[in-house]
């Protein structure tokens, strides 16, 4: 319809000057008498292109709001299966604890994790709607579109009007030409030319009133379309760097529980190997046993404590922060055997920072 209208408006356009040029040849007419100023034009053409331009950004404004519907459809579903496998972990956790730790702990750490990254997503989806789509759909619905927009179908009506009256003052006009002119004749194109002026001045005052309509609503519409991208962003950001900073702790949450399990477990057959070892701790000839260890056969050196330990089990050395120990053997997972205050035992090898090396004769 509107690519209708534009085609019609053009070709009465082309017939209005086809008509002035006619008459300014015959010499009839003079141009200022013709159809409309060059201002009337000049506004004509600007409301032409506002009302292109509104149009355009209404289109725009209108697949925003579809987008972030579809984004707010989707998100919506993926937070419901988030949410029942978060639900899931905590559950797990919260039945396991006593039985398997590790893994019960690191399913609470995810399960509450999660659940804190779907609230901030919809906090995110929240600020979508309240904050972008609603305000769009009140200005793509509002009342000052609607009304710039029937301003300017009434502008285009009336200036139809007026092209109809130019012609009709044409024509009359070219009667005149004849050598007898009747009083009647003569009446009716005066009340045309009365006719024509009323409607330049209304189509003057009506383009400007139309003109202004239509500047303030595409104010309005690049404002609100740039604030809502604006809104849009900002939420997202925000939403991003809150989900960083919970999956960061969360990280640091497994890494911790990892580390916790390498140190709080023993090294295979750990037992076995103290009482051994023990049992023959006064023996250092190459015929002891390994048990798997690293032994420093007549090297040791001294760590010093950089973490408190207490010992849990039969074997263990307790440590506390700034004592020495010798350190006689380092296990291939985690743990380390050593002497420190007249005691001797097993011992997290984090838990000390190696010092000086020493043959084993200066360690007396």
């Amino acid at each position: 319809m509107d690519a209708i209208r534009k085609q019609a408006s053009k070709l009465r356009e082309q017939v209005a000057r086809q008509q002035q040029a006619v008459m300014r040849r015959l010499g009839s007419i003079s141009h200022d008498s013709l159809m409309v100023d060059e201002a009337e034009l000049s506004c004509h053409q600007q409301l032409k292109n506002l009302y292109n331009s509104t149009k355009a950004a209404k289109h725009f404004q209108r697949h925003i709001v579809r987008g972030v519907e579809g984004l707010i459809s989707v998100s919506s579903k993926q937070m419901e299966i988030v949410k029942r496998l978060a639900e899931d972990c905590c559950k797990y956790g919260n039945e396991n604890e006593m039985t398997h730790a590790h893994l019960a702990r690191a399913s609470s750490y995810f399960g509450s994790s999660h659940n804190l990254i779907e609230k901030e997503r919809e906090t995110l989806l929240k600020t979508l709607g309240d904050q972008v789509c609603e305000p769009l759909r009140a200005l793509i619905n509002g009342a000052p579109l609607e009304d710039a927009r029937h301003l300017a179908h009434r502008y285009d009506k009336l200036r139809q009007d007026l092209e109809a009256q130019v012609a009709e003052v044409l024509r009359r006009r070219s009667k005149l030409g004849g050598s007898s002119i009747s009083e009647e004749s003569s009446i009716k194109l005066q009340t045309a030319e009365a006719r024509l002026n009323e409607l330049k001045s209304s189509v003057m005052a009506l383009g400007r009133e139309a003109t202004a309509a239509m500047l303030s609503v595409e104010e309005q519409q690049q404002e609100m379309t740039f604030q809502t991208l604006r809104t849009m962003v900002d939420a997202e950001r925000s939403y991003h760097q809150h989900a960083l900073a919970i999956i960061e702790k969360l990280h640091a949450e497994m890494t911790l529980e990892k580390q916790t399990k390498e140190i709080s477990s023993p090294p295979v057959n750990t037992q076995k190997d103290i009482y051994e070892w023990l049992g023959h701790q006064d023996k250092k000839s190459n015929g002891s046993d390994n048990h798997g260890h690293n032994n420093q056969d007549d090297s040791y050196f001294l760590a010093k404590v950089v973490h408190q330990f207490d010992a849990e089990a039969e074997g263990e050395l307790c440590l506390s922060v700034d004592d020495y120990v010798v350190v006689r053997q380092v296990g291939l997972n985690g743990w380390s055997e050593g002497e420190c205050k007249g005691k001797a035992g097993w011992f997290p090898s984090a838990y000390v920072q190696r010092q000086e090396i020493a043959p084993a004769s200066k360690l007396s």
